[in-house]
């Protein structure tokens, strides 16, 4: 089966080819660095041969997210360690970009496609010490190759969904030998502790989500823009998807009929819906703004959309009533949900749809510590709001101290497992 899949992504690596520089040009991609996912001559190694090198592959945004915390405790407690993150998004890549700035031992790089000789040529040029493969990443080629070399080898916070387990299932024997290859595995939920278990993995361990001890964001909104948000009621709808940002204008216009000075914060999950959200708007009569980095707030703004990536923490510090998205579209039902940690962990009080499906577990949790409800629709969504603005001395503190404790707990252990396979 593993000769099949050579063979199958092989031949239909000039195809991806096309495809990946096609998104280039419709921004899906890095205009210059798309390259590193289809080049081994734009791989741009950099390694220092006296220190050991740690590889995480996180795919998108909450992946990254979830181990900054865990490399930066790694590195706390081993100096003589680079570290290596590779993603396959653009959003991933321009979010790191501004993380990284403080560091000089962590390079970002995107991750090349699962072609044998790129993962050959990527494994050589590196030579990592250890890598660790985050929440759902399970590449055939780079996996036997590491291997092949007798490379350490993680899964951590590893999510393998109903979904998921359900594909690997067509082809179960070649998904013991993928998974074979792991000498660790961290189940990210119980569910996923199931499911791995039945994939016969050889050494599971289940600790908790890693993505409760992600560090917290303390950026603040720059003073002009909270000063005029100080005259507005305000909250936030954030990683909203399409069908969501219709039933966040029909909240709006239900909040208004109470509170005439209501803005409402739009953060898209995909950004270059910002136009479209700003029609959608325009159509209801509402005064809507797109705000790009560094751009004032107009003082009559109703509506104002968020068109920049990694600020979800400034929003989140200033703003404590948020709803986050992806979980009232019926047709994302089996894979709704967004992660709801960072709002959480800096004390705001969140809304979500039924649709959440992908952080059933998270969810549940937040709301059995009062932190998290469920709404139907914008009546029910607005309701919940105006009851907080009319509740502004409820505080969330508690709860927050709760979260951070069982985050450290989690990272604490994680940091112990991976820190072994580097002796």
């Amino acid at each position: 089966m593993l000769q099949v899949y050579r063979y199958l992504t092989y031949f239909l690596f000039p195809i991806f080819i096309i495809a990946i520089y096609f998104r280039s040009f419709i921004n899906k991609e890095d205009r210059v660095r798309y390259r590193e996912k289809i080049f081994s001559s734009h791989f741009k190694a950099h390694t220092i041969k006296k220190k050991k090198l740690i590889w995480f592959h996180a795919a998108s945004i909450g992946e990254c997210l979830s181990i900054l915390a865990l490399i930066e405790k790694i590195d706390n407690e081993n100096k003589d360690i680079n570290f290596l993150i590779t993603t396959t998004t653009l959003s991933s890549s321009k979010l790191l970009e501004k993380k990284l700035k403080q560091y000089n031992n962590i390079i970002h790089r995107f991750l090349p496609l699962d072609i044998e000789r790129l993962a050959e040529k990527f494994l050589i040029l590196w030579n990592p010490d250890l890598v660790c493969f985050v929440d759902s990443e399970i590449w055939p080629n780079f996996l036997f190759k590491i291997k092949e070399k007798n490379i350490p080898l993680l899964l951590i916070n590893a999510r393998i969904t109903k979904k998921s387990f359900n594909r690997w299932k067509v082809v179960s024997n070649f998904a013991k030998k993928v998974f074979n290859n792991f000498d660790l595995c961290l189940a990210a939920n119980a569910e996923s502790k199931n499911n791995l278990n039945k994939l016969h993995v050889k050494n599971l361990k289940y600790i908790g989500n890693l993505k409760y001890s992600a560090s917290k964001t303390l950026e603040e909104l720059d003073d002009s823009n909270k000063k005029i948000l100080s005259n507005f009621k305000t909250w936030c709808a954030v990683s909203t998807h399409n069908g969501e940002e219709l039933i966040v204008l029909k909240t709006h216009l239900e909040i208004k009929k109470k509170y005439n000075n209501i803005l409402t914060i739009i953060i898209l999950r995909h950004i270059d819906r910002s136009s479209f959200v700003e029609n959608l708007s325009n159509k209801f009569h509402l005064n809507t703004q797109i705000l790009n980095d560094n751009d004032l707030i107009d003082s009559n703004t109703e509506i104002l959309i968020i068109n920049s990536f990694g600020v979800l923490s400034k929003y989140f510090n200033y703003c404590k009533n948020i709803f986050i998205g992806k979980s009232l579209v019926k047709k994302l039902e089996n894979v709704g949900g967004q992660n709801p940690i960072e709002a959480a962990k800096l004390g705001c009080r969140i809304f979500h749809g039924p649709y959440v499906y992908n952080f059933q577990e998270i969810y549940e949790h937040l709301t059995s510590v009062g932190i998290a409800e469920k709404v139907n629709n914008e009546l029910e969504l607005a309701e919940k709001i105006t009851q907080n603005f009319e509740n502004q001395t409820i505080s969330t503190q508690k709860q927050v101290s709760l979260l951070d404790d069982y985050g450290e707990k989690i990272l604490k252990e994680t940091t112990l497992e991976v820190s072994g396979y580097l002796k």
